[in-house]
């Protein structure tokens, strides 16, 4: 694998996942001049992965045609944060350091999904408070800046590229609340002086397989251990608002704008929230993939349907977009046989994911009076799934921060297992879990998967 020098890091980021290496990192590295050290915040295999590799590794695209490696080179070097928090604030605190951007998924903001707001009684928001050495990504955040405004630096901005509603807003509030309880002049500086730019981040990226090694292995006649794997197609919306220098993200095709909120809606509602549908639907009707799923006609009709009839109508396009046209391309991606994207993947973290992808478009729809039976069958299927039993009994391997609870709040009776999950306040907003029709038609979807299962269910949707 041939590396060429890399520059000079003035990116930290946070969460160094497959998704970033496969989206984020490339644009910085086709922008040229900017280096990124990157930072593990729980465990240590990726570094270890990358480092006898010299932190390079390949981003192989999975296109219908075949496939197309490329070197990624811009990582400077990785930290593992819980062998050595201080070296972690080190490098966010110099001053070389102009961006933090994270990827660290909805549940490392410690915030509560229904309000926003900061989770105060979360066991790294309550260390972080405690300690100056942190764990949570909200409070390396805090204690680097601090460090910054000890020292007179500015602070620098702070780039989410997780999908969350507002995300740049949203890690604003939970850094400035957490800021005010170590220190309220620190707050006071960063609300100031700091920037949080929204962002919409989109590329499918699966999960990379040993067999994924060994095949890129014959194909390009080197070994490596920490390749990413994506889709042709990417996007990557970001409100131009900085607090100091950043790449020229725009000469390789970021969108920079004034206000990414209609673009991040988008997307959020018609690719993550039929995605989820998709997921929790097609992994009970035993699809293993999204493509798989897509395969069967009964699903494709389903999703379309949920586009045109639930989701478009919730919506104002953003400038330029084609809510039609950006639906059809969506169903595209998802057919596409090359991306193996588990069903059992993407229903990962549900109960913070909900919220976000499919309950906004169902509080909406039904205060605009407009009929979402799809969207509400896709909140039973994943209910169903957070039980820890397919329709066969088999056991689910549930990968949720609410996991116990969702499991413990299961009943035989449907409506007794409605009303646990509506009064999940993490999860649920109050116009959901106060709407009796809504609780009724839960009930009912619920009910037809018990007895019906996910297919039948679907087929029922399409045929109504």
């Amino acid at each position: 694998m041939h590396r060429e020098p890399t520059p000079k890091a003035g990116i930290v980021h946070l969460g160094l996942g497959a998704f970033f290496r496969a989206h984020g990192a490339v644009y910085v590295a086709e922008a040229g001049n900017w280096g990124i050290t990157g930072v593990s915040l729980q465990s240590p295999g990726t570094r270890d992965r990358l480092r006898p590799q010299g932190w390079a590794y390949t981003a192989l695209e999975l296109g219908p045609d075949g496939e197309k490696p490329q070197v990624v080179t811009v990582l400077r070097d990785v930290l593992v944060a819980p062998e050595d928090p201080q070296a972690v604030l080190d490098v966010m605190a110099a001053p070389d350091t102009h961006v933090v951007s994270l990827t660290v998924t909805e549940k490392g903001y410690c915030h509560e999904p229904s309000t926003g707001r900061l989770n105060r009684d979360h066991l790294d928001i309550r260390h972080d408070l405690e300690n100056p050495l942190p764990r949570s990504a909200p409070g390396f955040l805090v204690r680097a800046l601090a460090l910054r405004h000890a020292a007179g630096l500015p602070p620098f901005t702070v780039l989410c590229c997780d999908n969350l509603p507002e995300n740049g807003r949203v890690v604003q509030g939970v850094v400035g609340e957490l800021a005010r309880l170590i220190d309220p002049a620190l707050a006071q500086w960063i609300e100031a002086q700091g920037a949080f730019p929204a962002t919409m981040v989109d590329r499918i990226v699966p999960a990379t397989t040993p067999a994924d090694l060994d095949r890129l292995e014959a194909a390009t006649g080197y070994r490596d251990e920490a390749p990413v794997m994506h889709e042709p197609f990417r996007q990557w919306v970001v409100e131009d608002h900085f607090c100091g220098p950043r790449p020229a993200f725009e000469a390789v095709g970021v969108q920079m704008v004034a206000d990414v909120t209609p673009f991040e809606h988008m997307k959020l509602r018609m690719l993550n929230g039929t995605h989820s549908s998709l997921a929790y639907l097609g992994y009970l009707a035993g699809h293993e993939t999204i493509a798989e799923t897509m395969a069967d006609p009964v699903f494709a009709d389903f999703v379309r349907g949920l586009w045109r009839d639930e989701i478009i109508p919730a919506l104002t396009p953003p400038p330029g977009e084609d809510l039609g046209a950006y639906a059809d391309a969506l169903a595209a991606r998802y057919a596409n046989p090359a991306i193996r994207h588990r069903t059992w993947q993407i229903a990962m973290d549900g109960s913070q994911k909900l919220p976000q992808r499919i309950l906004g478009t169902i509080a909406e729809g039904r205060a605009a009076g407009r009929a979402v039976p799809g969207l509400t069958l896709a909140v039973a299927a994943w209910m169903r799934y957070a039980s820890g039993r397919d329709e066969q009994g088999a056991v689910i391997e549930v990968k949720d921060p609410l996991a116990p609870r969702l499991a413990a709040l299961w009943r035989d009776d449907p409506a007794q297992t409605v009303v646990g999950f509506l009064a999940l306040a993490e999860v649920f907003p109050p116009a959901l879990r106060d709407d009796a029709g809504f609780a009724a038609d839960l009930t009912a979807a619920l009910s037809g998967l018990m007895k019906d299962g996910a297919r039948a269910m679907v087929v029922g949707r399409v045929d109504a």
